[in-house]
């Protein structure tokens, strides 16, 4: 048997292409319910028959898969919550105000006439004139022919 320790198994992962690859992965990359159990699941094929997981770890696990599951699910109820469509309907024959690009890339400051409300695609836009803006770029809200409050 060999004293010499090797690191063929460690340093290719270290190659600059893989560090480049890492360092550009978008910012918003986390780990959803699913993502949890198939860790969980990885985690139960590959024990060691010799020292399996204890109840207490199991449950415990499962305890935590249970509270990211709720978690997202109160995430996406708070989220239909603020996109009640009650709530904004309040905002039809209101003045507006939202950011634009034009096609040089410039913000333009955007106003108007709430219309109606319009839903595509589960998201919810203000209908303004020929134009739907979508309600997060809506930046201030005020009577018609009045002054604007920021939002």
């Amino acid at each position: 048997m060999s004293d010499r320790v090797s690191t063929t198994n460690i340093w290719p992962y270290y190659s600059s292409s893989n560090v480049h690859a890492a360092t550009n992965k978008a910012a918003d990359t986390s780990l959803g319910k699913d993502d949890f159990l198939r860790i969980l699941v990885t985690q139960l094929q590959n024990q060691d028959p010799m020292q399996p997981l204890e109840d207490k770890d199991f449950i415990a696990q499962m305890a935590q898969f249970s509270s990211v599951e709720q978690l997202v699910n109160m995430s996406d109820q708070l989220a239909g919550l603020r996109q009640n469509l009650g709530m904004v309907s309040s905002m039809i024959g209101k003045d507006v105000q939202w950011y634009d690009y034009s096609d040089s890339g410039e913000m333009l400051t955007q106003t108007g006439t709430v219309d109606s409300i319009v839903i595509k695609d589960k998201v919810q836009y203000a209908r303004i004139g020929n134009t739907d803006v979508n309600l997060d770029d809506i930046v201030s809200i005020g009577e018609r022919g009045g002054e604007a409050t920021s939002e």
